[in-house]
């Protein structure tokens, strides 16, 4: 009897290529779209809370940057580590957003916590970064040990 696998990971395992091999995946909130997640303490502190977060960092990098190039969104996604490429996809059913080859990511970056949730930093090649939000440590665990360690020749 095969085993059961939770949505979430039949929405990173979708569309992969034929040989490509999922390193890790997560739930996470692209810090630019997280303005519904923060601790609130008050009106005064759900506001401070919202302009720290943009104001403290949601990208680096000019408008061609890889970092740029990610799409609008809102809410969360599922992000993707695979063998050949790290991108976000829709959690529910694996729909790509936005995606770049593995390569084009350098480093993932563990940053204070600011609000509830871990803060985290994908940099790429480039030197262009993005920043996320994700509901558990061992998330960015997963993608620090996938980007660091994983195969980039497709072996």
């Amino acid at each position: 009897m095969p085993e059961a696998i939770s949505v979430q990971q039949q929405a990173a395992l979708s569309q992969l290529a034929p040989g490509e091999q999922l390193l890790a995946y997560g739930i996470v909130v692209p810090v630019k779209s997280a303005e519904g997640v923060k601790i609130k303490h008050g009106k005064i502190g759900g506001m401070l809370g919202d302009q720290l977060m943009h104001r403290y960092g949601a990208q680096s990098g000019g408008d061609q940057s890889i970092a740029a190039a990610i799409p609008p969104t809102s809410g969360a996604l599922l992000m993707r580590v695979t063998d050949q490429r790290v991108g976000l996809v829709r959690h529910l059913d694996g729909t790509s957003v936005w995606e770049v080859p593995r390569t084009w990511a350098a480093q993932v970056e563990r940053r204070p916590r600011l609000q509830l949730m871990a803060r985290f930093r994908v940099h790429y090649a480039d030197g262009s970064w993005l920043a996320f939000l994700t509901a558990r440590r061992r998330t960015i665990e997963a993608f620090t040990t996938a980007l660091n360690n994983g195969s980039t020749d497709g072996s």
